[in-house]
């Protein structure tokens, strides 16, 4: 048993200044420990079954005397109850540090999330659309509140103002919400539903976005004036003009023919070959390149140090308006990716070429999993031949001897 001593004064206490270890009394074991630097600690000497334990009890003069006293007390019952005070203040400071690890907020795991999964978004584009939204809309209500605590009445504030308003990017936002809150889930971080997902849950509460929105389809050009455009265009200057050129006589996207580079091309095999990191199916596309496409590639030139087909004017590759302003300047009602539906619009109305070849070309994805797995190659040679077609028809103003691809399948 702690041998008792004589109960000092607080007054006392203050001037002891000496390094050395200093029993203080009023609870036993309870000393006033004086290092070589002079820095003064409360220290409570104990004993635990067989083991002796020495209990930091805080800093003197910030825990004053009757403090010590205090706290030593409280440990001393803990000791009479069986109880370790050490193992006890280990316990509550690992069961602390387990719960601050969970006060994680909603911010922090959006931008965990993105930051685990940006390498699979398609591109940079994407990525800033993620947090964008993320930013503008669900950060202002439930950015600071743990994640844990996110419910449906959140989640319908978010998305309630702007569900009718901006049904594309609430709908996408909603996808959004709720793949945080998974990610959070699978953390361990919340616990139940996820309140944001649509079956069973938020379709009960918000009508479906196809009910409220309707489908827009990109502007694009008649038919019948495809080949008078393409005669006014082919007199435009400019890189613009001439990557807008190539993108109807691909039938390629945007971005495919803003990003497209020289490494890619093959004039021998008359091949564009997309890495699949720039295309929206994520899958490497082949483009079978028409005469017309060939020549129109080798009448460009190859700036030096840059590996870009169409080189903006202070290099690199074009701004994604670069083949909306051409459009614009030459008054057309319709936009560049309107000339996939026109293509796609010949294919049928114009030609007999199966269906799935302009699929292929446009590299859309087949929906029908059965006919995706037994389809293995891309139908090349057969594209090769139609892109040539759709060439010469969107040409055929500087060819007036050019027939219907139909007509001139049905007389062969």
């Amino acid at each position: 048993m702690a041998r008792k001593v004589k109960e000092l004064g607080a007054l006392v206490v203050s001037r002891m200044t000496k390094p050395g270890l200093y029993a203080v009394g009023g609870v036993a074991g309870l000393a006033l420990q004086i290092s070589s630097g002079g820095a003064r600690s409360w220290l409570l000497r104990y004993s635990v079954g067989s083991r002796r334990r020495e209990l930091g009890l805080g800093g003197f003069p910030d825990v004053t005397l009757a403090s010590a006293r205090e706290a030593a007390r409280r440990a001393r019952e803990s000791v009479r109850a069986g109880i370790d005070p050490i193992e006890q203040k280990r316990a509550l400071r690992s069961k602390l540090g387990a719960a601050q690890a969970k006060d994680m907020t909603f911010k922090a795991c959006a931008e965990a999330y993105i930051a685990a999964h940006e390498a699979g978004f398609k591109n940079a584009k994407h990525r800033a659309q993620w947090s964008a939204t993320l930013k503008c809309y669900a950060y202002p209500e439930v950015g600071n509140l743990l994640v844990g605590d996110v419910e449906l009445m959140h989640v319908l504030k978010i998305l309630e103002p702007i569900w009718y308003l901006k049904t594309e990017t609430a709908k996408r936002l909603r996808g959004r919400i709720e793949r945080v809150l998974d990610w959070a889930t699978g953390r361990k971080l919340r616990s139940g539903d996820n309140p944001a997902r649509w079956k069973g849950l938020l379709q009960g509460q918000l009508p479906p976005p196809s009910k409220i929105s309707k489908v827009t389809h990109h502007p694009a050009l008649p038919l019948p004036e495809l080949a008078g455009f393409m005669a006014t265009l082919r007199r435009a200057e400019g890189v613009g003009a001439r990557a807008l050129e190539f993108l109807v006589l691909t039938a390629a996207r945007s971005g495919e023919v803003r990003g497209a580079k020289w490494t890619e091309v093959s004039f021998e095999a008359k091949i564009w070959t997309i890495p699949a990191e720039r295309m929206k199916a994520g899958k490497e596309h082949r483009v079978a390149l028409s005469p017309a496409a060939i020549g129109l590639l080798r009448g460009l030139s190859n700036v030096p140090g840059n590996d870009f087909v169409f080189t903006a004017p202070r290099g690199g590759s074009l701004s994604d308006m670069a083949l909306t302003a051409v459009m614009r300047r030459m008054g057309a009602n319709a936009v560049p990716h309107g000339f996939r539906s026109s293509f796609r619009d010949w294919a049928a109305e114009y030609t007999n070429y199966p269906s799935e070849a302009a699929e292929m070309a446009l590299a859309h994805s087949i929906g029908n999993k059965v006919e995706a797995a037994y389809r293995r190659g891309d139908l090349l040679d057969k594209r090769k031949s139609m892109m040539a077609d759709w060439a010469a028809f969107c040409l055929q103003s500087e060819n007036p001897n050019v027939i219907s691809i139909m007509e001139k399948q049905a007389r062969a």
